[in-house]
């Protein structure tokens, strides 16, 4: 169902959209993906969910034409190894804070030559029965996205030698951890903040990696991260999403009977 890699979008320039998915259930994933994003971030850093879950999740995005990708809490190569051997396109690693975490990040990702990846075909990225045991490693190693975090002062201030890393696709700028990082928490939409977050964009953009940073409320939001040059926009988290449409239809509700 998926057309080409979300690797290979954002490297011919396309700028892609998705959601945080914090609801640990392929239903609503299935139904989160039929939408039309490109992608889902199934977050197994704030959410509940199982790695079983997860690789539910996974195809149930995918038969919907979503990339579907996961957050983890941290550089952790067992839990990317398990990431990756579901059948997710790539993983995003949060609390990146140095360059060397970086290339952890992508040696964790990457099958030999490029890494350390443990080798297993016998699983849903394999296809299961290792038919092809012999391209099993390149094809991977070619549609893996590799994507890090950058929260709080020390990961910005980092970027620089995160900017180093080889073979690393994306870099995401946590903004709240920035407004923080730069004295106005939560601020998001301070100019100071925004200003430092289209230099660090700008960076970014002219290494030749893709940029992202922010959650998109609104139609200025997306506009703003397009025209600063982000190519990976995400939207509000699933439950969030939601509780916005019930509410919203709950409020309406109360006014019609006079509330």
């Amino acid at each position: 169902m998926l057309n080409g890699t979300l690797k290979e979008k954002l490297r011919a320039g396309k700028v892609v959209f998705g959601p945080w998915c914090v609801i640990p259930s392929a239903a609503v994933m299935n139904v989160t993906a039929a939408a039309g994003f490109d992608f889902a971030i199934i977050d197994l850093e704030h959410g509940p969910t199982s790695f079983q879950t997860a690789e539910d999740m996974a195809r149930a995005a995918a038969s919907a034409g979503c990339h579907p990708i996961i957050r983890l809490g941290s550089v952790h190569e067992e839990s990317i190894l398990k990431s990756l051997d579901i059948g997710v396109e790539g993983v995003i690693t949060a609390h990146v804070e140095s360059g060397e975490d970086a290339r952890t990040a992508v040696r964790c990702c990457k099958y030999h030559p490029l890494g350390t990846r443990g080798f297993s075909p016998f699983t849903r990225a394999g296809n299961y029965s290792g038919g092809d045991i012999a391209r099993h490693a390149d094809i991977q190693n070619k549609k893996t996205l590799v994507g890090v975090i950058l929260e709080g002062k020390k990961g910005i201030d980092a970027l620089d030698d995160v900017l180093q890393t080889e073979h690393l696709d994306l870099i995401y700028i946590g903004a709240y951890d920035l407004s923080q990082a730069l004295g106005m928490p939560g601020q998001v939409n301070h100019p100071e903040v925004r200003a430092y977050m289209e230099s660090c964009i700008r960076k970014i953009r002219d290494a030749g990696v893709a940029a992202g940073g922010y959650v998109a409320r609104t139609e200025a939001d997306m506009r703003w991260m397009v025209d600063i040059g982000m190519q990976f926009i995400t939207y509000l988290p699933d439950c969030a999403a939601i509780h916005q449409a019930f509410s919203g239809a709950v409020g309406t509700f109360k006014g019609v009977i006079g509330e």
